[in-house]
């Protein structure tokens, strides 16, 4: 018996309902695998996948790919070494994407920063993505939506989806939800689960003029004037593009919720009501300021909505202290950063023991979270398992920012750098199981691992 899932109800209680009739959807596409989300996570997904020589689909809701990296336009990924700058921990496609935009003059390396490794022209990389994903030979739709999961006897076999041309169903042998939310898990009823403490969301945008705030603090008026202009106090970071005067501001703090459509639309809004109350503030209180709003994302940046129950759940332990897993599909060194909902600031925690409060306006506060030892971690690892969903679909892989991590955990994997990893391991795993005959769940880790090296990855 065929049935198609609905999507659950967020935000206000209907007061009434209005009935859909049945209806026959066409199958627009049939493919091996079929990728939902075009983030670099997704993209990167397809990609193994294209490369091991399978078909493949990638569903993409906006007009471009790249996700927050492109669309949100964080332009800076974060450092392939270990802590202490000794090892590197991870290559495949991060590098390679970084090597074509380097050749572009859009893309600049910094060494041994914690806060940054590259930073990048979002505009260019959207245009590099397209060109890796058709050199694949991965059928992409753009502007195309998730509705609903399509499951068969108990086997989820198609997507419905709707764009442009109407709605329609993509037929796969296999599923990798790369939504950023779970979208697909969280249709199909497997079990999620949200955050006591979801860190905030933020509104990243272009600047013209950046630069006639140089020598001046402007950090320090926005903090003074903030109240006045509702603005929740937070954490600013900034990167200029690569050869061009325009600088990338991340200074907004979004509270609502983007996990219903209620508070996605109102984040969006608030953000930015944000970025030109900051640009505001700034050329009216400092002299000599010119600054003026050039580009503002797509899409919010969005740090955490609801994670998906894998067989694993990684935890904050299991970061801090370094744990190290025999199924590791990835491996970081960025920080425990934790962007706080219930005061202002945030937390950086490192591997070595330390830890630093920082509050705009405020003397950083220094200490550690646990005793010094003679020897630290310096990288910390992400299991296969913690992408396996739980549930009985058998051909369905998460990868991104949702897999199953506690909040501790989440605060420092939840980077582009070691999201994209997963992706990677998702797509090859995806391939394995479907050469092997078997679910996602019992595809052999040191298989899985040796595949991954082989084309690219370090598996330590």
């Amino acid at each position: 018996m065929a049935t198609a899932m609905h999507p659950r109800h967020h935000g206000p209680m209907p007061t009434s309902f209005l009935h859909e009739p049945a209806r026959e959807v066409p199958v627009i596409q049939e493919t091996d695998v079929c990728v939902l989300g075009g983030s670099c996570t997704g993209v990167f997904a397809a990609i193994r996948a294209a490369r091991l020589g399978l078909s493949v689909t990638l569903v993409e809701r906006m007009g471009s790919f790249g996700g927050v990296a492109t669309l949100s336009m964080v332009n800076v990924w974060h450092s392939p070494y270990d802590e202490v700058f000794k090892k590197q921990i991870f290559a495949g496609l991060t590098f390679e994407v970084i090597d074509r935009l380097k050749k572009r003059g859009a893309a600049l390396q910094h060494e041994n920063n914690p806060s940054y490794a590259w930073n990048f022209n979002s505009a260019e990389m959207q245009i590099e993505l397209d060109e890796m994903v058709l050199e694949n030979r991965i059928t992409p739709w753009l502007h195309t939506a998730f509705v609903a999961p399509h499951v068969e006897n108990g086997r989820l076999t198609a997507i419905i989806v709707e764009n442009k041309s109407g709605r329609g169903a993509i037929k796969a042998r296999f599923f990798i939800d790369a939504t950023g939310d779970g979208d697909l898990c969280h249709r199909l009823g497997l079990a999620t689960y949200t955050s006591s403490h979801a860190q905030p969301s933020t509104t990243c945008a272009h600047f013209a003029g950046w630069e006639t705030l140089d020598g001046k603090d402007w950090g320090k008026t926005v903090i003074k004037h903030a109240a006045e202009y509702n603005i929740p106090e937070g954490f600013a970071w900034g990167a200029y593009i690569p050869n061009t005067k325009v600088y990338m501001l991340a200074g907004t703090r979004v509270y609502d919720s983007c996990a219903d459509a209620a508070g996605f639309t109102r984040a969006e809004i608030e953000g930015r009501r944000q970025v030109r109350a900051i640009s505001d503030i700034v050329n009216k209180h400092i002299e000599g300021a010119n600054v003026r709003l050039h580009t503002l994302p797509a899409r919010i940046g969005i740090r955490e909505t609801r994670h998906v129950r894998c067989q694993y759940q990684l935890t904050g332990p299991d970061v801090l202290h370094g744990r190290t897993f025999p199924d590791a599909i990835a491996n970081g060194s960025y920080r425990v950063d934790i962007h706080h909902t219930e005061k202002p600031g945030i937390t950086f925690r490192y591997l070595d023991g330390t830890e630093l409060y920082v509050r705009p306006g405020h003397p950083g506060q220094q200490g550690r979270w646990r005793p010094e030892t003679d020897t630290n971690p310096t990288f910390y690892q992400i299991p296969y398992r913690s992408i396996v969903p739980e549930g009985p679909y058998g051909n369905v892989l998460a990868a991104g920012r949702f897999i199953d991590a506690d909040e501790e955990a989440h605060a420092a994997i939840r980077v582009m750098v070691n999201m994209n990893q997963t992706g990677e391991a998702a797509g090859t795993a995806a391939y394995l199981a479907l050469k092997n005959n078997v679910a996602a769940r019992d595809v052999k880790p040191a298989l899985l691992r040796g595949v991954l090296a082989e084309n690219g990855s370090i598996m330590l």
